[in-house]
């Protein structure tokens, strides 16, 4: 009986050890740490080369997303065939097959497998199984969200506790763009678990596609993840990223703290270099981004982006675009962020026949882009070098996207869409975007006289007399101006447009000169002006004489 004993203590030990290995390796993949979590897992399996939940978690670790270098879904799906070969009914390891066939676009057959799984586990045994269905539909690019979150609320039902089944919830509804939804469920998942880092860390990435202006909300939430688990790698990560243009010192001290907790691999090699990138230090950043990828048969992709900035700093648009097309034949494409696809498409731009691939990369980037600021941004740059280039038509369309993307636009993003437009030849719409000028700000001459000059060129003979209200608006503001110096430049070319107007279309010769001698008041010596003066004296002598003749009866014969 004693030897019994004995023999359940230790099985019972071994169990418990190993049940705490599972949740090591679980906790390592948490903190993204995925050679540590391969690792366990695999040790775990050599132990014990027929378990279910071992063998699930090491086929997760290989298909996460930001796995370094990149996932591994072959390497998955091997390893869980040959489990489902020897183990058929593993309820488990159809969830897993189901996972890698939504990656590969099998939706039909996962989806099978799925509830197949389902059905076929025991009651006691259901929240698990769930749990892992909602995972493998949330987690890749092709899953069915809803589905998957549908799956983890039913586990919540036999499961209300699990602080890990609201945190997939939440993150299902944050890739849905819910911030709502995703908050409750992260908060949910704070109050199970006090502990739980990542559910803070997620609260502060939603508050900060907010903008700027939340700061104090989401870095409380990040602080927070840091006091929650000081060994949450994901959160340093992010910070050092935050600031990694805005404060170097501070970016080097995240990263310090990162590289702390984070395995040494290729990625805190590429986080490195990436310090020289930032100090700009181009050259440096390029011989460490080489030595990163020369040291590993597995580089991490980013390296090669890393490179391509570096290039297109240095004005070596050639290498450049090399190291751009490199990182996205290598890089996870749910990897390559909204400023990869603008900087690239930019870069192609330079070459001649690759306008049009360029730009398609920069509208793809700026529709996956979230954060106002970094889009005016990206279509500042692109509009400043179409200017560059005095592509003014280019230019204006590009200045013009600015109009629709901030609602907080101003003045001054009015002025450079309209006046590039105009400067383009495209006169209707430049005349649409000093309209929205005119209303917006209805008492500033420049919409005023810049939409005056887009009239004029959709009038060119003036015969239409387009521009004459718009400069007679010009004109008004002049009068009610002390300053008359301020506004010379624009009211001088109103009255020189109404001197033209009456005299060439309408044949008011008193009216041209009336506006002619207003332009003399401004400036006495305007030569135009001073012949022109001459020239409608004798206009009105020949008019007046005409007019005198015409009044006197004919001669009798």
């Amino acid at each position: 009986m004693k030897k019994i004993g004995l023999l359940a203590s230790l099985i019972l030990i071994g169990n418990v050890l190993f049940a705490q290995g599972i949740k090591e390796g679980k906790q390592f993949l948490n903190y993204e740490r995925y050679q540590s979590a391969e690792n366990v897992f695999q040790k775990l399996i050599a132990a014990k080369p027929d378990d279910e939940e071992a063998t699930y978690w090491l086929g997760q670790s290989y298909l996460d997303p930001n796995r370094v270098p990149a996932p591994d879904t072959a390497k998955a799906k091997d390893l869980y065939q040959k489990f489902l070969q020897a183990n058929p009914k593993s309820e488990l390891m159809m969830v897993g097959m189901g996972e890698v066939d939504l990656i590969q676009g099998n939706k039909t057959d996962a989806k099978n497998l799925f509830e197949t799984a389902i059905n076929n586990t025991k009651k006691r045994d259901l929240p698990g199984i769930l749990y892992a269905v909602g995972r493998a539909n949330i987690e890749p690019k092709n899953g069915d969200i809803m589905y998957g979150i549908e799956k983890l609320k039913q586990a919540t039902e036999k499961d209300s506790k699990n602080a890990e089944l609201y945190n997939e919830i939440g993150y299902g509804y944050w890739k849905l763009h819910d911030g709502g939804n995703a908050t409750s469920n992260y908060q949910t998942a704070l109050a199970l678990d006090p502990t739980d880092a990542r559910a803070s860390f997620m609260i502060g990435r939603i508050y900060e596609t907010q903008g700027y202006g939340q700061e104090p909300v989401y870095m409380r939430y990040y602080m927070d993840a840091m006091r929650e688990d000081p060994n949450f790698a994901p959160v340093y990560y992010w910070l050092y990223a935050y600031y990694y243009q805005r404060d170097v010192n501070k970016a080097a001290e995240y990263l310090n703290k990162f590289a702390a907790t984070a395995d040494n691999d290729s990625k805190l090699c590429y986080l490195k270099a990436s310090l020289n990138f930032v100090s700009k230090k181009y050259p440096e950043t390029i011989t460490q981004a080489d030595a990163c990828i020369n040291g590993t048969t597995q580089p991490f992709p980013n390296l090669y982006g890393l490179k391509g900035y570096a290039y297109d700093k240095m004005g070596d648009s050639l290498k450049a675009k090399e190291s751009f097309e490199k990182f996205f034949s290598v890089v996870n494409p749910d990897n390559i962020g909204p400023t990869d696809y603008t900087t690239y498409g930019r870069i192609l731009m330079q070459f001649p026949g690759s306008e049009a691939e360029g730009l398609s990369y920069i509208d793809k980037g700026l529709k996956m882009d979230t954060v106002v600021a970094t889009k005016v941004k990206t279509i500042t740059d692109i509009a400043k070098s179409f200017e560059s280039k005095n592509n003014f038509a280019e230019a204006g369309q590009w200045y013009g996207k600015i109009l629709q993307v901030d609602s907080a636009y101003g003045k001054t993003d009015l002025f450079y869409a309209g006046y590039n437009d105009y400067r383009g030849g495209l006169y209707k719409t430049a005349d649409s975007v000093f309209h929205i000028y005119q209303e917006k700000y209805p008492s500033d001459v420049y919409g005023w006289y810049l939409g005056a000059r887009a009239k004029e060129g959709m009038d060119t003979t003036y015969q239409l007399g387009l521009a004459k209200p718009l400069y007679e608006k010009v004109i008004a503001i002049g009068d009610t101006t002390q300053n008359k110096a301020s506004i010379k430049n624009f009211i001088i070319p109103a009255y020189r447009y109404m001197v033209a107007y009456f005299y060439n279309i309408k044949n008011k010769v008193d009216s041209a000169t009336y506006f002619n001698n207003k332009i003399l008041e401004v400036d006495p010596a305007d030569a135009i002006a001073l012949k022109a003066k001459d020239a409608l004296a004798s206009a009105a002598k020949a008019q007046a004489e005409a007019a005198d003749k015409a009044s006197k009866p004919a001669a009798k014969k």
